[in-house]
């Protein structure tokens, strides 16, 4: 049994077996706490498990229901003491209850019946589906779903790739969900770019009791927890060579040994991995293992960034995010966000996609909730100027992907410069408009007018006779 952070809280009533409940614990790392002075409902455990021990008596008469447990104790599990002994009574709780104990329980019964509780708190830890909240309109977003529900019900590897904020997490999320056989299991994310230096073998293989000093109970490594599930190793580019070596073995042979033990575990997980990274590069560079890349990208999928997107998405998740932090109620009464809001949405580039707009959004509808309302120079726009600055001194998200910068205006193509600024101004400044007339990708068009220094609203200043002879009709 892990136990790591459990507390038991007891209400006693009349039974007196918080003492008893004690006395089974005092060689594990627990704490007992008697509860019969808290409140009941509810009572939360400062991080950790927590389990109610609960005597029959203390809810004398009451009926004891799934939904009236959870309310009454905080949604914690409950493990019921019967208020007669052993064999008598039998009618004297419910029966739908599997974790009943004797009035007169042993410390074996107590502890086998923890064991059981702690392994589904651990479950449903690392597993919490939050059904299909993916915001998808954009073609590009569609047909990413459409492979992620293709491969989801297979146990091959997948290997994520995105930006930065795209939501890699969550369609690793959705391929667990809709696996029947490891969606049943748990979810257990590792973020590999926080791993401490000299702790891997602890955290993924998990050690003995007794290992080593401080190893006072057994634990389970990713690995394990990960057993009959799904696990997501997030960041994969930023675990060490000699760590890729240690994990690649674990995949290859399907078997674990924890630091301390001789008998080896087997496993039987699928493995979700995701990068930010071109691991392709990283192999060519020698900082990534070939033979690891190539056994965790048997799929591959691309996450589209929130600009591929476009302004269909880019909305449908503003919107959404924002009638969650208003509420459907104000969101009704206030009519809705503001055309001026919507357009400054739709033109921003979000570098930290959609992380950056579902922050915005949240801000803007703690505002607007605040102030109940969305005018025009009051709290919502001046979030949005804060936000169009920042998004201007942010960009590009990756340095060597845009065109440098030019200081010096001898060196512009002005008529390429004019060209664009005609081009945003026949289209009110909408850059997906703009840039589709342009021919190019919103991408490109943002570069442009960062190379060229073009701001919002800037007036088309006439060329020069000599330079406009000058200069051939140059594409872009």
């Amino acid at each position: 049994m892990n136990q790591n952070d459990l507390v038991i809280y007891v209400w006693e009533g009349q039974a007196d077996i918080a003492e008893r409940v004690e006395r089974c614990m005092v060689n594990l790392d627990v704490d007992v706490v008697r509860a019969d002075g808290l409140t009941l409902s509810p009572v939360v455990a400062q991080g950790g498990n927590a389990i109610a021990v609960v005597s029959v008596s203390v809810l004398e008469g009451a009926r004891f229901t799934r939904q009236g447990m959870e309310g009454n104790f905080g949604g914690m599990p409950v493990l019921w003491v019967s208020a007669k002994p052993r064999g008598e009574g039998p009618g004297s709780y419910a029966t739908e209850y599997s974790h009943v104990l004797p009035f007169d329980f042993t410390g074996a019964e107590l502890r086998a019946m923890l064991v059981r509780i702690v392994r589904r708190l651990q479950s449903t830890k690392h597993k919490q589906p939050r059904g299909d909240d993916i915001i998808a309109e954009a073609e590009v977003m569609l047909a990413l779903l459409r492979d992620v529900d293709t491969f989801a019900d297979c146990e091959h590897s997948v290997l994520i790739f995105g930006e930065t904020g795209t939501g890699k997490e969550r369609i690793a999320e959705r391929l667990h969900e809709r696996n029947t056989h490891y969606g049943q299991g748990p979810f257990v994310v590792v973020n590999c770019g926080a791993i401490p230096d000299g702790l891997f073998e602890s955290l993924f293989f998990g050690h003995a009791k007794g290992s080593f000093t401080g190893a006072v109970t057994a634990h389970k490594g990713f690995f394990e927890q990960a057993n009959g599930g799904t696990l997501f190793l997030d960041e994969i580019a930023d675990l060490p060579l000699y760590q890729q070596v240690k994990l690649l073995r674990v995949l290859e042979e399907r078997t674990v040994t924890r630091l301390g033990a001789t008998s080896p575990v087997a496993l039987d997980f699928r493995l979700v991995a995701a990068t930010n990274k071109s691991l392709r590069e990283l192999v060519h560079a020698a900082k990534f293992r070939a033979d690891l890349f190539f056994r965790l990208a048997v799929i591959e999928l691309q996450m589209p960034s929130l600009e591929e997107r476009g302004e269909v998405d880019k909305l449908a998740i503003f919107n959404s995010i924002l009638r969650k932090v208003v509420g459907e109620e104000m969101m009704e009464r206030l009519g809705g966000p503001p055309m001026f809001i919507l357009d400054a949405i739709a033109q921003m580039y979000f570098p930290g996609n959609v992380r950056e707009l579902r922050n915005l959004a949240e801000r803007i509808g703690v505002a607007a909730r605040q102030t109940q309302d969305w005018h025009a120079g009051g709290a919502t726009e001046r979030l949005l100027q804060q936000a169009q600055s920042l998004s201007a001194t942010t960009f590009p998200l990756e340095p060597h992907a845009a065109e440098p910068l030019l200081a010096d205006r001898s060196n512009w193509d002005q008529e390429e410069r004019n060209r664009i600024i005609e081009a945003l101004h026949a289209n009110a400044w909408k850059r997906q408009n703009t840039a589709q007339q342009l021919g190019i990708s919103r991408k490109v068009l943002w570069e442009k007018m960062r190379k060229y220094q073009i701001s919002d609203g800037e007036p088309l200043v006439p060329m020069a006779p000599a330079a406009a002879q000058a200069n051939d009709h140059l594409p872009l």
